[in-house]
């Protein structure tokens, strides 16, 4: 009954406040997986004497006024977008490129709400602020639960890469054969998975992370912009609706291993076409032709590392006197509730101190501490494990120089301490497969 009285409300004073209303978006309408995360690019046109604000998630919309547009109901809010996946950027002509990354959790309450004997749609809501003191903008876009289907945006949501053989740092001699790597993804919808694998050698400018966004999560001047390295492969395969795939490296002997020091792999994902997903800048305003969203993601993808030393192989802490890299846990790591838990990192040159952050997977954090630049490590206090119980956590490590300017920083990784009791009711369990990065 409430989403009808939306629908209703629309047609009544939908003309009144079109008329009012100077932003649009494209597309306004999209399906979302019930059961999982999905990430949609968006583009809002006619962005003067405004700047983009809040977004937020909702069952029902009402009259935004006295500012213009709909906004959400306040007693149906599911959730805003994380601050970790806010990939917005202001570009083109009055345009502002948007990357709506649904959360499972949303998914979740939006099919909980529709359970109950709402409709299965619902509402993503970016709040614009006026610049010369004149009202706000809300510009709501419309989302329907659907399957993971063909009709679902072709969406990156998991990437996880892995050498196979349980080390989040390799370390070989010249001349010594890597293992076979690979990605593990999933995803959302169908399409085809276009990119290439490329190779970071000793003393190359690394990337950073907005290199690392596949290309569909770049506005349409931004793309063919990133810092290309060598490219050792090439892939395009067609993706169908399954969610997952396995999508396997190079063959070994393409990835360099010739000079001392640290090497990064690469994984580089082309923006496909998807109709599902795609932006109609003229129908915004925003300029002319379609931009295809195929691939978008809400985070920046991982890397794999190597080191390679013609002698001794090297102590974890001096990997690279200017890289920070996370050492233990490892990614995805499973900590026995019994045991201690140690975070270490490598040491980098000048540091003076380093921060570690542990955050649960709604960016509210767990730990907060700061190291003295003379250690590597730090044991978590023996309320960590109750604290966060058998949820997934995620954790970095930040280093700072003596004028507190930050000198490195580590990819988050995400972690799980078990449950000394196993939980009897499923209805209990946390998701253990929310919307995030896997390095």
């Amino acid at each position: 009954m409430r989403t009808v009285f939306i629908v209703s409300l629309f047609i009544a004073l939908g003309p009144v406040s079109i008329a009012a209303q100077t932003i649009q978006v494209s597309p306004n309408e999209v399906n979302a997986y019930s059961q999982g995360a999905t990430s949609v690019l968006l583009t809002f046109g006619g962005i003067v004497n405004k700047s983009p604000a809040e977004a937020t998630w909702c069952g029902a919309l009402i009259p935004a006024t006295p500012d213009l547009g709909f906004q959400c109901d306040p007693s149906t809010i599911f959730g805003r977008l994380p601050r970790r996946y806010d990939q917005s950027i202001l570009s083109g002509s009055n345009a502002f490129t948007d990357i709506m990354s649904v959360t499972p959790q949303v998914a979740r309450r939006a099919y909980l709400d529709a359970v109950q004997g709402n409709t299965s749609t619902f509402f993503y809501v970016r709040r614009f602020t006026s610049t010369i003191a004149g009202p706000d903008e809300f510009v709501p876009v419309t989302i329907r639960l659907s399957g993971n289907g063909a009709r679902v945006p072709f969406s990156l949501t998991e990437v996880k890469l892995t050498w196979g053989v349980g080390k989040p740092v390799l370390f070989v001699k010249i001349g010594e054969p890597l293992p076979r790597f690979q990605a593990e993804i999933k995803y959302t919808g169908t399409g085809r998975l276009k990119g290439r694998w490329e190779l970071v050698k000793p003393g190359e400018v690394l990337p950073e992370p907005r290199d690392l966004l596949t290309e569909a999560t770049l506005p349409i001047e931004e793309r063919g912009t990133q810092k290309r390295y060598t490219e050792i492969s090439r892939f395009n395969i067609y993706l169908p609706a399954t969610g997952k795939v396995v999508l396997p490296g190079p063959e070994v002997w393409r990835v360099d291993e010739s000079l001392n020091g640290l090497y990064l792999l690469l994984l580089r994902i082309e923006a496909s076409d998807d109709k599902e997903g795609d932006t109609d800048l003229a129908a915004v305003g925003a300029g002319n032709g379609v931009v295809h969203g195929g691939a978008v993601a809400g985070f920046s993808l991982p890397v794999l590392r190597y080191y390679v030393s013609n002698g001794a192989y090297p102590q974890p802490a001096n990997i690279a006197s200017t890289t920070l890299v996370s050492l233990l846990p490892q990614d995805q790591a499973e900590l026995a509730a019994d045991k201690p838990i140690d975070f270490t990192w490598s040491h980098v040159e000048h540091v003076a101190t380093y921060r570690l952050e542990v955050q649960d997977m709604n960016a509210d954090p767990v730990i907060s501490a700061i190291i003295r630049g003379d250690s590597e490590s730090y044991r978590a206090p023996s309320w960590f494990k109750t604290r966060v119980g058998g949820a997934v956590v995620r954790w970095k490590v930040s280093a700072f120089d003596q004028q507190g300017r930050a000198i490195g920083e580590t990819d988050w990784r995400s972690l799980k301490v078990k449950r000394t009791i196993p939980a009897t009711n499923d209805n209990q369990r946390q998701p253990d497969h929310p919307l995030r990065n896997r390095l």
